[in-house]
């Protein structure tokens, strides 16, 4: 395959996951490979497989309501997208480890992440390997948000 086709077929499987993960987190399980990865120094937060990253979309999203996901960003190579975001919701329950506002409030914040790719036999689909968030930026939407 030749590289642009692997930037092109990445941007595709980074734009069905920052796409479908608010709306149904679980449609989005067939992206990640068995090892992957999410990293979320900000909040001091690891998931270290396929279980663990899934279980974590699962129960974070469950403790959102009010989504809303604003591309700012993202380029690619063939083998990592870099993705920038900016996203607002209410946290609604207590799924979000580690979130620096309390439950109820409603919060923007820029959201960064750097995904390694790695092709599958069943490509043009990649699979995500590695989830960082590198930077997370918190804080409460607008007056009287919380």
């Amino acid at each position: 395959m030749l590289p642009l086709d692997a930037i092109s077929a990445n941007l595709a499987v980074v734009d069905a996951h920052i796409r479908n993960e608010a709306q149904d987190p679980a449609s989005v399980a067939a992206l990640y490979t068995e090892d992957a990865v999410l990293e979320m120094p900000t909040r001091g937060l690891r998931f270290a497989s396929h279980a663990a990253v899934h279980g974590n979309c699962l129960r974070m999203f469950a403790a959102m309501s009010e989504i809303e996901i604003e591309p700012v960003d993202r380029f690619a190579t063939a083998d990592r997208v870099v993705d920038e975001c900016r996203v607002r919701c209410r946290l609604t329950g207590d799924g979000m480890a580690g979130a620096p506002v309390p439950v109820g409030a409603r919060v923007e914040l820029r959201l960064l992440h750097v995904i390694h790719m790695r092709g599958r036999q069943d490509w043009p689909r990649s699979g995500l390997r590695g989830l960082a968030a590198d930077r997370l930026t918190w804080r409460a939407a607008g007056p009287g948000a919380a």
